[in-house]
């Protein structure tokens, strides 16, 4: 028989389905919104739930939106003539605190690893070449991280791109290798941008 109660036990049960959240860490933030004041139980449970039913996917670039576009897109002021493109929408948010990378986004929603049957018409490629076919974009940035998955990635869509006008560049190395962008700091992220080389 559990000693909590039936709704502190659900909130830990659902707390512990969260990315890096064992069931002590589940159990101590269940505990904390339980008795911190400052914690607005209400509000948190409708920022939640607005997260769930008001984010979807920017139909440009797949991003996260409220809409149809999301607002790097919609931004007039950005570069128009850089793609970035990244593995997930959490890595726009890393490139984004830099502040030294003002252009545009393709997230691919994935990276290809032959041995999980993951390929490439898994992830978003297709859309990034219908994007470049358009013949706005002078530069691509490969922005994908240092693991296996990731370069094998990289290699594909810069060997797609050979055939297109278009310059082809990763981000310079200082990143770690087998490291998540994501988590990067800024600073390393910035100088990573700033010292790109073209891919050959």
């Amino acid at each position: 028989m559990s000693v909590y109660t039936k709704s502190i036990e659900k909130l830990i049960k659902e707390l512990s389905h969260l990315p890096g959240i064992g069931p002590r860490s589940a159990e101590r933030i269940a505990f904390a919104i339980l008795n911190n004041e400052k914690i607005d139980a209400q509000g948190l449970s409708e920022a939640i739930s607005d997260v769930k039913n008001k984010t979807s996917h920017c139909k440009v670039c797949f991003g996260l939106a409220e809409g149809d576009i999301c607002n790097i897109c919609n931004n007039h002021q950005r570069d128009k003539e850089t793609i970035c493109v990244v593995e997930k929408s959490a890595d726009i948010f890393a490139i984004e605190r830099s502040h030294e990378y003002k252009g545009l986004y393709h997230v691919l929603g994935g990276k290809i690893a032959p041995l999980d049957g993951v390929g490439p018409d898994h992830i978003k490629v297709k859309e990034l070449i219908d994007r470049l076919s358009k013949g706005k974009i002078k530069e691509v940035i490969l922005a994908l991280n240092s693991d296996t998955e990731g370069e094998i990635t990289a290699l594909f869509i810069s060997r797609l791109l050979l055939k297109k006008k278009v310059k082809v560049t990763r981000l310079a190395q200082g990143l770690p290798v087998g490291g998540d962008i994501e988590f990067v700091d800024e600073v390393t992220l910035g100088r990573a941008l700033e010292n790109r080389r073209e891919v050959t």
